[in-house]
């Protein structure tokens, strides 16, 4: 029964937030669209904002747990931009106001996955110091993250498909050549 009320309050809040601004989005407006009272949805969540956290973490879960190659990793953030084409409206809900770093983090969270996973797919990463290893991740992770906050700001116009896999091709080949230089790097300092 829980999983159930705390998906309808899911699917409403989603439903509203394709409707209006999130800081327009009242605890009530969601209880009565999909009838229950407050305590119950105060028994899920805090507030809004972590009902929007609980949002964005399931859709970051799901795009890991079903995507575990760096191939589907790629379909999994292509998935998710089609995610956000289909709740264009919400999306620009989130982006345009206070609780814009939420859809940041979610950003931040799948392209540092896509990131790590494509680095350890590459021999050369093993031979590569930790801390040399985490920096080029969390560069291309924010480039990649960026390119997105860039592609909701402006409207979601470009085609995200051909945008991801044509970043994707291009991170490869770049996080390969970042890592053989931190590869290089290290044995220097060993000499």
């Amino acid at each position: 029964m829980a999983q159930f009320t705390k998906k309808a309050i899911v699917e409403a809040f989603l439903e509203l937030l394709n409707e209006k601004p999130l800081d327009k989005i009242t605890v009530k407006e969601i209880v009565d669209s999909c009838g229950i009272n407050r305590n119950t949805f105060y028994y899920h969540f805090e507030d809004i904002r972590a009902l929007l956290t609980f949002v964005i973490d399931g859709e970051v879960e799901r795009v890991a747990a079903k995507n575990a190659d760096v191939q589907s990793l790629e379909e999994g953030f292509i998935e998710a931009a089609r995610f956000a084409l289909s709740n264009k409206r919400a999306v620009y809900h989130i982006y345009n106001s206070v609780s814009r770093e939420e859809l940041e983090r979610y950003l931040n969270s799948i392209a540092q996955e896509v990131v790590r996973r494509l680095a350890e797919g590459l021999s050369v990463t093993r031979d590569v110091p930790e801390p040399d290893r985490e920096l080029i991740i969390d560069f291309y992770k924010c480039g990649l993250s960026g390119m997105v906050m860039a592609w909701v700001g402006e409207g979601m116009k470009a085609d995200p498909e051909q945008m991801i896999r044509s970043l994707g091709a291009l991170l490869k080949g770049s996080i390969a050549s970042a890592m053989e230089k931190g590869r290089q790097r290290a044995g220097r300092k060993k000499q």
